[in-house]
C-alpha cells in the first residue's frame, strides 16, 4: 500500500459522477440519429442512467466532512460543485427520455415525478469501492489554497446575522414543507438549523426547508451599492414576520430567467436543433421586462443627484439653443457582417436574425438596448450582413452603423453584442428568442486609453454574457485534430462578428453632442433626434415659466416621439415624411434653425401623430412578417394621402376613418414622470 491512500467518500463519488458523464455524453451522442428499432434500448438506457445519477446524488447528500479519512480543502465548495454536476446530468436525462420515447411521455415523467418524491427509496446500492491513485500533488496543494478561503464562505454562511442567500442549483420539494427553487434565486433565510435543513422565504412568500448546500452568500456590489439599493431587493430585514416585496430590477430577475430557464434550449440541443452553446437571449429578456433598457427611455432628460435641474439639457441662451454635451464615448460602431453562424435545425423556423448591442462593463447594463437586424442570402446562411443596398430610404432596423454614446467611467466599460435569433418551432408552435453567441469589446486600453479606430474580428462566445469558457458549437472543437493545420481550420471555423470603430470629425462629433449623454442608435435618424432635443429644450428650459414649474406641457411631439423609438417603421415614416419636406425648402431656409424647427413640427402633425392613434395600424409586434407588411402598407397609404391632400386634416376630419378614444396624454406632457433620475454607473 505504500504510495497509495484509500479513497475517501467524496472522491470516490466524484469518481462515479465521472463514469457517469462519460456514459451520458456517449448516450446522448448515440440518441442524435437512433434508428427506429433503438429508440425503447436507448430509452431503457436512459432510464438506467438515471437511477445511477440519482443513487449517487443521494449518497452525495449524505456525506459529512467528518467522515473522511483525511482532512480535505475547499470541501464544501467541491460538494457543491459536484451536485451541479449530477443535477446537470438528471435534467439531460430526463430530456433524453422525452425525446426518446414521445408516445410514453406522460407515464415516463409521472415515474420520475414519483421517483423525485421518494429518492431514497432504492438508495440500498453498495457504492463502487474501487480505489484509484490519488490526484496529483499540485491538485492537492491547490485544494490547501483555496481551503482558506472556502471555509471563511462557510462561516459567513453560517452566520446567523446573514440572511439573504443565493441558490446555486435547482432543487424540488422531497417532502411536504420543502420549499420548491431554482438556481439563482434570492432567498430569505428565518431559521438556520444545525441539521442543515434551513427555514426559507423566497420572493413570493412562500416558506419551507431548503438545503444549506444548495446555497452561497448573496453578495452585492460595492460599486453599484447606490443602484442596489434602488433596484436590486425591496425587502426590510428587521424582523421573521418580513414581508418580501415583488421584485422591481428588471436587469438581475431577467439575467437570472435567461441562464436557468434553459429547458426549452436543452431539448432543441438534444434533438439537434440547436448548438449547445445557444441560450436564452439575455438582452431580450431586458427588454421585455419593462422600458428600463429600451431607446424610448434614454431618449428622456435626465436628472442631476440633487434632482433640481437636467443633468444632459442645459440652455445656451447666446446661441438660443442647447448646449452641445461632450462625453467621455462618442463614436459610430459599423456592423458588418457575421460569419459561420451555426444553422438551426429544420424542426424550427426563424422569424428574425439579428444583433443586440448595449453598453456594458462586465457586470451591467449600462444603456438601452439597440437592434439591428440582419439580412442573409440561401446560397450563403452562415453569413449574416447589414445595411443592404435598397432603393429609397434605408430602413433604419437594418442600418448597420450605429451611433454609441456614454459618460461611464467605469475603466471596464464596452459594447457587447448578441446575436440572436426569432424563430417558431414547428411542431409545437412554440416562439421564442435565442442567443446564437456574444462578443465583447472593450473601448479603453488598461493604461486608459481609448482603443483605435479599426476593423475588429470579434470571436463569438456561448452561453449568456455572465457565463465563460462556453463555445457556441462545441462540437467544431470535439472534431479538430491535434495538428496545428487541423487547430488552424478549426479556428477558421468558429462564428465571429466583424465591426469597425470608426473616427469621427469635428462636425461629427458636434453633431453627436446634441444627444443624450447615454445613448445607443441608428446614425439614420440623428437628424430627426436632434430636433426632438432642441423642442425639448425649448419647452423645458426656454419658454418654462419657472424652473421650479411642474405643470404638465402642451406639446404633442413631446408626448408621443419617444415611441417612435420602439416602433422603427414609423420613425422610417417621419424619416421619408421629412425629406420629402426638406427637398422643396430653399438653401436660405436650410440654413435658418428657428424656421426648420417649425417646418419639423409640421411634418410630424401631418405624418406619424395621426397614425399612432389611427385604428387602421395594427400594433407594432416584432418578427411577425404579416404584422410588419400590414402596417407598411397602412403607413404607406397614409402618406400618399396626405401629400396628395397638402397635410393630414382632411384624413383627421373624414368619416371613413377611424381613431383611438381620446387621451389627454397624446398631447400634454409630464417630465416628472418621464425624466430619468441619476443613477451611478450610467
Amino acid at each position: 500500500m505504500s504510495g497509495r491512500r484509500a479513497r475517501g467518500p467524496l472522491q470516490r463519488v466524484q469518481r462515479c459522477s465521472r463514469d457517469l458523464r462519460a456514459q451520458v455524453e456517449a448516450l446522448r451522442a448515440e440518441s442524435a440519429a437512433p434508428a427506429p428499432g433503438q429508440r425503447k434500448a436507448l430509452s431503457q438506457r436512459c432510464m438506467q442512467l438515471k437511477k445511477l445519477v440519482d443513487e449517487n446524488t443521494d449518497a452525495l447528500h449524505n456525506l459529512k466532512k467528518a467522515d473522511e479519512p483525511a482532512p480535505v480543502g475547499n470541501y464544501n465548495r467541491r460538494k457543491e460543485e459536484e451536485e451541479k454536476l449530477l443535477l446537470k446530468l438528471s435534467q439531460q436525462l430526463q430530456k433524453l427520455v422525452l425525446v426518446l420515447d414521445q408516445d410514453n411521455v406522460t407515464t415516463n415523467y409521472a415515474v420520475d415525478e414519483e421517483h423525485q418524491k421518494n429518492p431514497q427509496a432504492e438508495d440500498e446500492n453498495e457504492e463502487d469501492e474501487n480505489e484509484e491513485e490519488d490526484e496529483s500533488e499540485d491538485e492537492e496543494r491547490s485544494e490547501e489554497e483555496d481551503s482558506e478561503e472556502a471555509d471563511d464562505d462557510d462561516k459567513l454562511l453560517d452566520d446567523p446575522n446573514v440572511k439573504e442567500c443565493i441558490a446555486v442549483g435547482n432543487f424540488s420539494a422531497q417532502q411536504e414543507g420543502d420549499l420548491t427553487f431554482t438556481k439563482g434565486e434570492v432567498l430569505l433565510i428565518h431559521d438556520k438549523k444545525v441539521d442543515g435543513w434551513w427555514v426559507a422565504e423566497n420572493s413570493k412568500g412562500e416558506r419551507g426547508l431548503v438545503p444549506r448546500t444548495y446555497l452561497a452568500v448573496r453578495y452585492k456590489d460595492a460599486d453599484s451599492q447606490e443602484q442596489s439599493e434602488e433596484h436590486i431587493e425591496v425587502v426590510d430585514e428587521t424582523a421573521d414576520g418580513t414581508e418580501i416585496k415583488k421584485r422591481t430590477d428588471s436587469h438581475w430577475s431577467a439575467v437570472r430567467r435567461a441562464i436557468t430557464e434553459n429547458d426549452t434550449v436543452e431539448v432543441l440541443a438534444t434533438i439537434g436543433a440547436v448548438p449547445a452553446g445557444f441560450r436564452q437571449s439575455t438582452l431580450f429578456q431586458l427588454l421585455e421586462e419593462g422600458n428600463q433598457f429600451r431607446s424610448s427611455y434614454f431618449l428622456q432628460p435626465e436628472l442631476t443627484p440633487s434632482q433640481l435641474a437636467f443633468k444632459d439639457l442645459v440652455w445656451n441662451s447666446e446661441k438660443n439653443t442647447i448646449y452641445p454635451r461632450p462625453t467621455r464615448v462618442s463614436l459610430v460602431v459599423t456592423l458588418c457582417s457575421c460569419k459561420m453562424i451555426p444553422l438551426p435545425g429544420v424542426s424550427i423556423q426563424v422569424l428574425s436574425r439579428h444583433v443586440r448591442l448595449c453598453l456594458f462593463d462586465g457586470n451591467q447594463v449600462l444603456s438601452n438596448i439597440h437592434t439591428v437586424r440582419a439580412t442573409w442570402q440561401p446560397k450563403n446562411p452562415q453569413m449574416w450582413t447589414f445595411s443592404p443596398r435598397v432603393t429609397g430610404i434605408l430602413p433604419s432596423l437594418l442600418d448597420g452603423d450605429c451611433f454609441v454614446r456614454s459618460n461611464s467611467l467605469s475603466a471596464d466599460v464596452g459594447i457587447l453584442f448578441e446575436l440572436g435569433i426569432t424563430y417558431i418551432r414547428n411542431a409545437t408552435g412554440e416562439r421564442g428568442e435565442l442567443s446564437c453567441g456574444w462578443a465583447f469589446l472593450k473601448l479603453f486600453t488598461s493604461n486608459g486609453m481609448p482603443v483605435p479606430s479599426k476593423m475588429y474580428e470579434l470571436l463569438l462566445n456561448g452561453g449568456t454574457p455572465y457565463e465563460r469558457g462556453v463555445e457556441v458549437d462545441p462540437s467544431i472543437s470535439r472534431r479538430a485534430g491535434s495538428g496545428v493545420f487541423h487547430q488552424f481550420i478549426t479556428l477558421k471555423k468558429q462564428p465571429v462578428l466583424a465591426v469597425k470603430l470608426q473616427s469621427l470629425s469635428v462636425q461629427s462629433k458636434d453633431i453627436l453632442n446634441l444627444l443624450p449623454e447615454t445613448l445607443i442608435g441608428s446614425m439614420c435618424y440623428i437628424h430627426i433626434l436632434i430636433f426632438y432635443r432642441q423642442i425639448l429644450g425649448d419647452a423645458l428650459l426656454k419658454d418654462s415659466i419657472s424652473m421650479q414649474s411642474a405643470d404638465l406641457i402642451f406639446n404633442p411631439i413631446l408626448a408621443t416621439f419617444p415611441q417612435l423609438m420602439d416602433e422603427p417603421d414609423l420613425m422610417d415614416a417621419l424619416r421619408s415624411a421629412w425629406a420629402d419636406k426638406e427637398r422643396t425648402l430653399k438653401r436660405s431656409e436650410k440654413r435658418d434653425q428657428e424656421f426648420l424647427k417649425s417646418v419639423f413640427v409640421l411634418v410630424y402633425h401631418n405624418s406619424v401623430f395621426p397614425l399612432l392613434h389611427s385604428t387602421f395600424l395594427p400594433d407594432y409586434k416584432w418578427a411577425e412578417e404579416e404584422s410588419e407588411a400590414s402596417r407598411w402598407k397602412a403607413i404607406a397609404d397614409f402618406l400618399k394621402k396626405s401629400r396628395e391632400n397638402d397635410g393630414a386634416l382632411q384624413y383627421l376630419l373624414s368619416s371613413e376613418n377611424t381613431h383611438k378614444a381620446f387621451d389627454i396624454s397624446e398631447l400634454t406632457y409630464d417630465f416628472l414622470g418621464e425624466v430619468r433620475k441619476n443613477s451611478a454607473g450610467v
